[in-house]
């Protein structure tokens, strides 16, 4: 049974300049899109009362009320559902957001990056610090109990001081949940054709993930990048990812996993207008598939991997399988033992790709 869905909105007034992810910036094909995801889901969803719903992009906040109204109404919903929009400060004026309210959206996830203009910019941002502050604040005036902003590091001219103040002002907000992303230059994005100078280099960015860590202790840090302000504001949605639980993808190259298939849409806009049934991918995960995931998405939640349910799942002792990768990083102190099994320390989390190839091997 799949009881999660995320849905795929790509269309953003202006690229940033990080961004890696499938976007369009013709928004007249909005209407058309919409039509063609609403075909999709129609075809795809089986029914099942959903427990979170995620509209993840680009900027879903660019869609019409009546958009997300009618995307909605396609789903059935357990009791309290979580239902996450994601949003950029720049759209999220006060009418919209009550109108967000009143259809169900019950959690915002806001992409306000910095509160520092010069960066916002020199990253292609179209809001500044104000209309980000004004946008949480709205939020809450309008009734969201349950408001998630992002931050980056790492940006063009970011220093430590820089991103204390952007630390203390998210403080300062009364928000729910902060989730926080190193700056890496992907391909195919402007800061990989233009490659910017004055950017954190893998040892500073460690340095500002520290003092991250350090600043928000009084947080839940539930996984490597992500704190909530106690256990009851978790992305749901997001622990289903890390949980390998099955859930939908609806959307131009949106991600699903059912029946222990991993598929990929297209991310071709013509081909997913004319046929948004087109998957590019299929991937039957086999149990050693699934084993790896499972451990390599379990060490980044701060609980860590679950011995006994791996044990269980897959029918193998763990600690006689990876005890010699256990050993060596529990003497290094970056793996420690816990009460059901294993996570990552805070510096075992720095370095955690090369612990995780170590276990993938």
């Amino acid at each position: 049974m799949v009881e999660f869905s995320y849905i795929h909105i790509p269309f953003c007034t202006k690229k940033c300049k990080y961004c890696a992810f499938i976007s369009s910036v013709n928004l007249n094909l909005i209407d058309e899109y919409v039509n063609s995801l609403i075909l999709q889901i129609d075809k795809g969803y089986m029914g099942e009362p959903l427990k979170t719903l995620y509209f993840g992009g680009g900027t879903p906040s660019l869609l019409k009320i009546s958009h997300l109204k009618k995307i909605i109404e396609k789903f059935n919903f357990k009791k309290n559902p979580e239902i996450t929009l994601e949003g950029n400060p720049e759209s999220l004026s006060p009418d919209y957001l009550k109108a967000l309210f009143d259809i169900g959206i019950n959690r915002l996830s806001i992409g306000i990056q910095t509160f520092d203009d010069e960066i916002l910019n020199m990253a292609g941002r179209r809001h500044n610090s104000k209309t980000a502050i004004e946008a949480v604040d709205f939020s809450k005036k309008v009734g969201f109990k349950n408001v998630s902003i992002d931050l980056m590091y790492g940006l063009i001219n970011q220093d430590i001081k820089k991103w204390a103040k952007d630390i203390k002002i998210a403080k300062s907000l009364d928000i729910e949940h902060i989730s926080t992303y190193g700056l890496k230059i992907e391909d195919k994005t402007y800061f990989s054709l233009h490659p910017p100078k004055n950017i954190a280099n893998e040892d500073i960015q460690a340095k500002m993930y520290e003092f991250l860590v350090d600043e928000l202790k009084n947080f839940y840090h539930y996984e490597i990048s992500n704190f909530a302000k106690d256990e009851n504001f978790v992305s749901r949605h997001n622990l289903n990812y890390w949980n390998l639980t099955p859930y939908y993808g609806f959307g131009l190259s949106a991600s699903g996993f059912e029946d222990d298939i991993r598929y990929k849409n297209t991310e071709n806009m013509k081909e997913y207008l004319k046929n948004p049934y087109l998957r590019v991918e299929e991937i039957k995960l086999a149990e050693k598939d699934k084993l790896e995931e499972t451990i390599f998405l379990g060490f980044r939640k701060k609980e860590g991997i679950n011995v006994f349910e791996i044990n269980k799942n897959f029918n193998i002792n763990f600690e006689d399988v990876y005890g010699k990768i256990l050993d060596k990083y529990i003497k290094t102190g970056h793996i420690q033992k816990n009460q059901s099994g294993y996570n990552l320390t805070n510096n075992g989390i720095l370095i955690s790709n090369y612990i995780l190839c170590d276990f993938l091997e």
